[in-house]
């Protein structure tokens, strides 16, 4: 979302336009983002506080996916719920709070790594390493973006330098949910309802969108 209709606290041009054309059509819309550091309520919060009345329904996070969707294996694989060791934001946190999974340093079932956080430090990747290699903990990250950009043009080590980090260090391979993941897609279309050849995708990243589109 960020890049593609506003970037910042800034619209970008033709965004209100654009998301009002959509609504006033009647479109089937949907808002799928690869940060899983907020809440769709937070996404809903923020449009609005830029202009844009959108329901919190029509925002789908790279978190929400990896705990939620039944595709993936955190819920197919523990559909009561399990234990995870989690690097990220406080909207993947709830976002797997929501799905039964609880929070543990000892012996998690898995591993998830997503956006950016306080608990990306050192010691919280090392202790990954950790529940990855002894405890055999499964490797999960929300996206494979290998950066961001803050407002300032500051660039942001994003998920996949994390989880790059790890996966070579453990030489396990991760399983990742977000975009250009087709489980990320598969929900989009069953979400909206519609086949693939009336589904379009818009985005800002050629690593994530172009890959996507042919999928």
């Amino acid at each position: 979302m960020d890049g593609v209709i506003y970037h910042g606290a800034q619209l970008l041009p033709g965004a209100s336009d654009f998301v009002n054309w959509l609504q006033k059509e009647n479109k089937k819309y949907l808002f799928l983002t690869n940060n899983s550091t907020p809440t769709p309520k937070e996404l809903r919060e923020k449009l609005l506080k830029l202009g844009l009345d959108i329901p919190a329904e029509n925002f789908y996070t790279s978190g929400t996916l990896c705990s939620r969707c039944p595709e993936v294996f955190l819920q197919s694989q523990k559909p009561n719920g399990g234990t995870v060791y989690s690097l990220g934001g406080p909207g993947l946190t709830y976002a797997l709070y929501e799905a039964g999974f609880t929070q543990s340093t000892e012996k998690p079932d898995y591993v998830v790594v997503g956006t950016e956080g306080s608990t990306h430090s050192f010691e919280g990747m090392q202790k990954a390493l950790s529940l990855i290699t002894k405890d055999n903990a499964k490797l999960i990250g929300t996206n494979p973006d290998s950066n961001g950009v803050k407002e300032n043009g500051e660039c942001v080590l994003g998920a996949g330098a994390f989880l790059a980090a790890l996966e070579l260090a453990s030489g396990k391979k991760a399983f990742v949910c977000g975009k250009p993941s087709s489980l990320m897609m598969a929900f989009a279309q069953s979400y909206l309802g519609l086949p693939k050849e009336d589904t379009c995708i818009i985005g800002d990243r050629m690593d994530t969108v172009s890959v996507v589109k042919h999928i």
